[in-house]
């Protein structure tokens, strides 16, 4: 399901002078905010943590794949996918998936779990075609081994049949690296409401 009030102003942008300029310029924005985290995000820690709320964090210095995402979408655009993720659950709680047995959303853990994610950003209208070359700030989702749900953030331009360098925790830290080429289950581009 599409959210109405966000395709409306994403059209609206779009007959805007200067539009193509923000469309091109925002994804930079994301991938530095991403990569500002290297050297600064340096453990693997998926622990449950009580967080605050809204702009609940982890400490700095640790987090998981999803934990990436979310840092640089605050850092980039004040975006809050804390927020937005346990809104938008709130709100539509049978449309998430039933993974981790909860009968209410938990505004501490399901906006870092990447299946969440997912459900959110298609929600959203971010899901895009897995064919094609990847853009700089497109969201990647993958299961690893066949299972194991992973995201990260392209961080260049990459042609069709290539595979982008991405920003991501998989478990040493924030790192930017090629990506794995298998896997690859989602793609998405989340440009976030601007101005």
């Amino acid at each position: 399901m599409i959210d109405r009030r966000a395709l409306i102003v994403s059209l609206s942008a779009l007959a805007l002078p200067g539009a193509a300029a923000g469309q091109t310029a925002w994804p930079l924005k994301l991938v530095a905010a991403a990569r500002a985290q290297i050297g600064r995000t340096v453990l693997y820690d998926p622990a449950y943590v009580r967080l605050a709320y809204p702009g609940g964090d982890v400490p700095a210095d640790r987090g998981v794949c999803t934990d990436v995402i979310i840092r640089a979408y605050r850092a980039a655009f004040g975006a809050d996918l804390q927020a937005l993720v346990h809104e938008d659950m709130s709100r539509a709680f049978a449309a998430y998936p039933r993974a981790w047995g909860l009968a209410r959303p938990d505004r501490n853990i399901d906006h870092r779990r990447v299946p969440n994610l997912e459900t959110f950003l298609t929600r959203r209208g971010a899901s895009l075609p897995l064919a094609g070359g990847w853009r700089a700030g497109d969201l990647v989702t993958q299961r690893l081994g066949g299972s194991l749900p992973h995201i990260s953030i392209a961080a260049a331009d990459t042609p069709a049949g290539a595979t982008p360098p991405v920003i991501h925790n998989i478990g040493a830290g924030a790192r930017e690296e090629p990506m794995a080429p298998a896997g690859v289950v989602g793609r998405f581009r989340f440009a976030p409401v601007l101005g």
